[in-house]
């Protein structure tokens, strides 16, 4: 079993295992976690801006860890659908339906 801990929360059992495998990947990506929280923003405006990253990238597992991080900062379902329609004029309304898609199955299972 993984011996990685996430603060917070449980960790998705690969990324555990992905991790003992590779601790030093883990420490390396603390370090960048810390790094990134330096700063005036709140931890609200860092999960959307995130969450904008991941879609931008459009990367599925982003979006989706994204999103339920957003909710458990405080964003509101309005704000995160928000970060999606902004993505419209960028990715084209094909991919960001099917970006849509990610979000709302996150914030069905939260609801």
């Amino acid at each position: 079993m993984a011996k990685a801990k996430k603060k917070g929360g449980k960790i998705p059992k690969t990324y555990g295992l992905f991790l003992d495998r590779y601790p030093e990947i883990g420490q390396a990506w603390e370090l960048l976690r810390k790094a990134e929280a330096k700063g005036g923003l709140s931890e609200k405006s860092v999960r959307l801006i995130k969450l904008g990253i991941a879609i931008g990238g459009m990367k599925e597992g982003a979006v989706h860890s994204g999103v339920r991080k957003a909710l458990s900062s405080g964003a509101s379902r309005e704000e995160i659908e928000q970060v999606v329609a902004m993505a419209a004029s960028t990715l084209g309304l094909p991919s960001t339906v099917a970006i849509y898609s990610w979000v709302l199955e996150q914030i069905e299972k939260s609801e």
